[in-house]
């Protein structure tokens, strides 16, 4: 460093501590001084007031090995590095695929579930671009898990394969493991299929999180998840045509918005604005929670959720909102649906496959309807009558402007006579079934009487006294013990 450099640096230094320890010499004379330094830079000389830093060189010890310390770098992949178009004007396909690849090769610490990697919190950041796709973005390597995609929108090209998803965790090989994929989040996405196919799909996966997503524009299915366990779908948005309901098309809506052909998977706080089916449920021991369905209108042919595994549902819909539509069960098997709230006319479809109910509680909901007599649980025997009904529970509902109808009910009979006759036909679920009873017989006066409990049949109770008597029978009766 040449000597006008130092003059220049220890001049700054100087001038620093004048100000910090407080004014050791004049502000006139630092003029005069820094004037004279400015002078000698006009002459000519060459200072250079920021010198380049010398390379610094760290010999070791003779008694200390050479350290050399290498940082490694993040595991984060942004697809605009491989060359992806965020602003939607050109197709992205191929640069997040590469992107895909590259974080499924990357660096792994040890295993998941037997042999699936474990990437260590590999992230695809979209960087909030939104990117047109022409393929289906299939995971091209398996047995892979721990990685997140997230924070952008994928859409959709005209020439997207109708039968395709933009997001695809499955494998076109024959030769694929028992489970594809663990621990794999897709968050903050918004899913454009452009009427072209559908949004996810998730095959024979383990521990999927699908959070924070709005998926529009499917002509199949919005997310799909088959075979595998836990895909746990969060504080999502789905529908076909985007609208806040009331919309004059609604008729023409079709596609399902979320098809669960696995087990225990779980859909929470979720809304569904639009598709023909809603939730469709055909594997086992799934929880649907905070749920709002106001897709196709049942009166317009629509289902909010249809439970479509005969015989093994093993299905709890709790804590949700049936707006106008309501839901459908094939020959229910463990179903529970409790605190959920029907509006416009929604109710319970139990359908006979086989003809066996059995294990399945309806309680503690609300229905609200338009006054058209419209019955707040209903039977399709069209394939014939249930035939096993064991331990059904349909009770503690509250109805405004529908038809109550339960498992168990309970009136009051008076006249005078020898007979008294309720008929629970009105409020009872099923035909022709009453397993248990119990009634109360008040005469008038102080007389005694001899009664009975002479028939039940046609969800029909008869009680008959030995004479002619005033009196008051309460009967309670009961389909589901």
């Amino acid at each position: 460093m040449g000597e006008k450099t130092w003059a220049l640096s220890l001049f700054f230094i100087f001038a620093c501590l004048s100000n910090v320890y407080g004014n050791v010499h004049s502000y006139d004379h630092q003029l005069r001084k820094l004037q004279a330094f400015t002078a000698e830079i006009a002459s000519g000389d060459s200072i250079s007031p920021f010198p380049s830093p010398s390379p610094i060189r760290f010999s070791p010890s003779p008694s200390s090995p050479s350290v050399i310390t290498v940082t490694p770098s993040p595991k984060v992949y942004h697809v605009t590095s491989y060359g992806a178009d965020p602003t939607g004007k050109v197709d992205s396909t191929q640069a997040i695929l590469q992107a895909i690849s590259d974080a499924l090769e990357g660096p792994s610490n040890g295993f998941l579930m037997q042999g699936i990697s474990n990437l260590g919190g590999a992230q695809i950041n979209l960087e909030g671009g939104n990117y047109l796709i022409s393929q289906p973005l299939q995971f091209p390597i398996v047995s892979r898990g721990n990685l997140m995609i997230h924070g952008g929108t994928l859409k959709a090209s005209d020439d997207f394969p109708r039968d395709g998803y933009l997001l695809d965790l499955s494998t076109s090989s024959s030769n694929a493991p028992e489970f594809l994929f663990e621990f794999i989040t897709l968050r903050d996405l918004l899913l454009d299929a452009n009427f072209r196919g559908g949004g996810i799909q998730v095959i024979n996966s383990l521990r999927t999180s699908i959070d924070n997503c709005y998926i529009t524009h499917f002509t199949t299915n919005g997310i799909i998840a088959k075979g595998g366990h836990e895909t746990y779908i969060r504080n999502s948005f789905l529908g076909q045509h985007i609208t806040a309901g009331g919309d004059k098309g609604e008729r023409n809506f079709s596609g399902t918005a979320i098809n669960l052909m696995g087990n225990d998977n779980s859909v929470t706080d979720v809304v569904i604005f639009s598709a023909e089916i809603g939730v469709i449920v055909s594997g086992q021991a799934n929880l649907l929670s905070g749920i709002h369905c106001y897709n196709k209108a049942t009166g317009f042919g629509g289902t909010g959720i249809y439970l479509k595994l005969p015989g093994l549902t093993q299905t709890r819909i709790v804590d949700s909102y049936l707006d106008y539509t309501g839901i459908v069960a094939e020959d229910p098997v463990q179903l529970t649906i409790s605190n959920t709230f029907f509006l416009g006319d929604g109710f319970v479809k139990l359908k006979s496959i086989n003809g066996v109910v059995n294990g399945v509680n309806i309680v503690d909901n609300m229905f609200s309807g338009s006054n058209k007599g419209i019955d707040i649980v209903q039977l399709d025997q069209s394939n014939g009558p249930f035939k096993t009904i064991e331990q059904v529970v349909v009770d503690r509902n509250n109805v405004k402007g529908m038809n109550l109808k339960g498992t168990i009910g309970s009136g009051v009979v008076e006249g005078n006579g020898t007979s008294w006759t309720m008929d629970f036909n009105p409020v009872l679920v099923f035909p022709n079934l009453i397993k248990h009873v119990q009634y109360t017989f008040f005469p008038s006066g102080n007389v005694f009487v001899n009664h009975a409990l002479r028939n039940v049949s046609n969800n029909k109770v008869m009680v008959e006294s030995n004479v002619q008597v005033p009196a008051r029978v309460f009967v309670t009766v009961d389909q589901g013990k």
